[in-house]
């Protein structure tokens, strides 16, 4: 777990060299890897370090340089860069990203409360204009009005548009005219909904659209970190990006659509699960510094979730890996129940800085605050919590009302200590609406911190975490009573209900994978007795059909006690701690494309693709210029997405009625799938 952690010795290369980067919510991982060497290639070198979010490329140049220096590899010989990142999946489960205004065509008020619509877009300005089509394609007028009215005081306000047409998977021409008219007047990134999913349902490709938007300022200056590095160190190979569905795609596709990463880094684990184990059946469980990341590979692929990826609370129509991912990490909050007599620990959703990492750069300050709250004679609701900036770009504070912006400027470079920054319980809601914009981080205990406390992990500061432990461990419970007898046994008790809640989260995806409803059937009495082992007259027990493979840095901490609780084994790999940057190098690249035939009315074919709708007299006429169009798209999507070589599979699915013995055409839906190892440099 140290930030420079060093692969054993490895053996020479004997193939193109690949670079590897996953840039995580803590940490930048890297790994150079050479293909060739057997079955599974060459891992050659490993390193960490830590995410810089203020300055991405900090963390990667840390990571990387490491990497090269480790394997005295010369940068002009890798052939391809890939990475994979949390950071988007962060984003959404942590409620953060840039402020945009979504634009609705055809739709009303009422549809925003619709699939969780309304309270994604929360204080978001959102305008609604006349438009739209019908199933078949046919056009509403269209009036934009409202949007053009509207758009020199949004183009001062956000960092991005969305943009959605009643039925434009059907007919995207008002989503161009929308898109076009933005770009022009404003100049800022515009996300079309039929650019993401060809899938119905206006308002879940609206929520889709809209966290798109959010995620293209973040994921741009991932990319730019990126590539402004490589071309400083001379690495001049092709840039890929690790999608949800674990496949790859050129870091330009990548900018254009950021909420295809979701799920990226997890996605990136689990090829590189099976690329390590060779395990075919597996739960596979991913702890990071913010997230818990569990999902099944079955028969040697990750199953993939046909109702799209559901992150954060928000179901989205992205195709991604049938992944769940809980808010337990290595930095998760760690808190109790107010109000009650025995308290339970609480650990997460929200990823806090650790108390140590904080000292590792503002020492004194953090350690004289909390020796400070030490000397009150009472635990304080507020100790062990400190609040500094994130240090991202001033102009992504814009929208602030007037309370956000006064607070703002209280708060520095420096961690200050929340019970001295805040005044009252208004400012701390105001407070996590500036955590949400991601311009302010929040600094607390977290598991992290009781891992160098115990002495498990010795990389940052260890004299605050023992602080922070000592804080939390005089704290009452509803009786009057310190809930821990020490600092090492609240210590303890961190870490022991890390590896508790982690089964558990393992169990409710295993059952929800059964049909049922996972985290219910885990609530039940009987499961929780069975899990503990509880020595009842009546003996319960719970097992898994399948082996876990444990990914993550923290892994070996956190799962070692992990098999007794499922009753299957935990295998955690050589190089668990770079799951996600070896499964980054070691994927291919895939895009799907969807067209549609319809039947308007008798004797009238309607093929609809993103190019638009083109009639037909005859079925098979247009079922053949659907197949040609998909074919073609996928190609040149695929080839744009960095594929060399492209394989292309088609499939068609027909809908039809029987009416009076006689076959009646409804509809017909056709997909092309094209794939292909990434290009690599010359």
């Amino acid at each position: 777990m140290n930030s420079s952690a060093s692969a054993p010795e490895r053996s020479s290369a004997s193939g193109p060299l690949f670079l590897g980067i996953d840039t995580g919510g803590t940490y930048t991982d890297a790994v150079l890897w050479a293909e060739g060497g057997g079955e599974k290639g060459t891992v050659l070198a490993k390193a960490k370090a830590l995410t810089t979010r203020h300055d991405l490329a900090v963390g990667i140049s840390g990571a990387v340089d490491a990497v090269l220096a480790k394997a005295a590899c010369d940068p002009a010989t890798i052939k391809l860069v890939s990475m994979s990142t949390t950071l988007a999946t962060n984003a959404l489960v942590e409620g953060q990203g840039g402020r945009v205004a979504l634009v609705m065509i055809g739709f009303g008020e009422d549809d925003l409360a619709r699939d969780g619509l309304k309270g994604a877009l929360g204080a978001d300005p959102v305008v609604f204009c006349p438009g739209g089509h019908d199933v078949h394609g046919n056009a509403a007028d269209l009036d934009l009005a409202a949007l053009e009215a509207a758009l020199p005081e949004l183009a001062e306000t956000v960092s991005g548009f969305a943009v959605c047409a009643y039925f434009a998977t059907r007919n995207p021409e008002h989503e161009l005219a929308a898109r076009d008219l933005i770009r022009e007047r404003s100049g800022l990134p515009v996300t079309a909904s039929h650019e993401l999913s060809a899938k119905l349902g206006g308002p879940r490709r609206a929520l889709t659209t809209l966290l798109n938007a959010r995620l293209i300022s973040m994921i741009d200056r991932l990319v730019a970190a990126t590539e402004g590095f490589l071309e400083k160190r001379g690495i001049a190979a092709p840039l890929m990006v690790v999608r949800g569905d674990g496949a790859l795609v050129s870091a330009a596709f990548a900018r254009q659509r950021p909420i295809e990463t979701i799920l990226s880094g997890p996605a990136a684990s689990l090829v590189g699960a099976r690329h390590m184990t060779g395990l075919d059946n597996a739960m596979v469980s991913d702890i990071g510094g913010t997230t818990t990341d569990v999902a099944v590979l079955d028969k040697g692929r990750p199953r993939l979730d046909p109702e799209g990826a559901t992150v954060g609370g928000f179901r989205t129509m992205v195709e991604a890996v049938a992944m769940r991912t809980f808010g337990l990490g290595g930095d998760s909050e760690v808190a109790f129940q107010e109000g009650v007599l025995d308290p339970r620990l609480v650990l997460g959703p929200r990823r806090l800085v650790p108390l140590s990492l904080a000292a590792v750069t503002h020492g004194a300050t953090v350690i004289r605050e909390l020796e400070r709250q030490l000397r009150a004679p009472n635990a304080g609701r507020m100790d062990a919590r400190f609040a500094f900036r994130t240090g991202i770009p001033e102009r992504f504070a814009a929208g602030l009302g007037r309370s956000e912006a006064k607070l703002y400027e209280a708060i520095t470079a420096v961690p200050q200590p929340l019970d001295l920054l805040l005044s009252s319980n208004a400012q701390n809601a105001t407070l996590k609406r500036l955590v949400a914009r991601g311009l302010v981080h929040i600094s607390g205990f977290t598991p992290s911190d009781a891992a160098h406390v115990l002495g498990r992990q010795a990389n940052w500061n260890g004299e605050a975490a023992r602080l922070g432990a000592e804080l939390f461990a005089r704290k009452r419970d509803g009786r009057g009573q310190a809930v821990a007898d020490s600092p090492e046994a609240f210590c303890a008790r961190v870490l022991r209900a890390v590896t508790r809640w982690s089964a558990e989260y393992i169990l409710e995806t295993a059952f929800a994978e059964d049909g049922l409803d996972g985290a219910g059937t885990v609530a039940h009495a009987l499961v929780q007795r069975a899990v503990d082992a509880y020595p009842g007259i009546a003996r319960l027990a719970v097992s898994l059909d399948r082996p876990v493979i444990g990914l993550g840095a923290s892994a070996p901490l956190h799962y070692a006690g992990l098999a007794a609780l499922l009753g299957n084994a935990c295998i955690v790999p050589e190089d668990t701690d770079v799951a996600n940057a070896l499964g980054a190098v070691v994927g291919q690249v895939r895009v799907t494309v969807e067209a549609r035939v319809s039947q308007p009315k008798e004797g009238l074919f309607r093929l609809s693709s993103d190019s638009g709708i083109v009639d037909f007299e005859e079925e098979d006429p247009a079922v053949a210029a659907a197949e040609a169009e998909v074919r073609s798209l996928a190609e040149s999507r695929a080839t744009e997405a960095g594929a060399d070589e492209v394989e292309i599979s088609v499939s068609k699915e027909f809908r039809v009625s029987i009416v009076e013995g006689q076959r009646m055409f409804v509809e017909a839906e056709i997909v092309a799938v094209a794939s292909g190892r990434p290009r690599i440099a010359a």
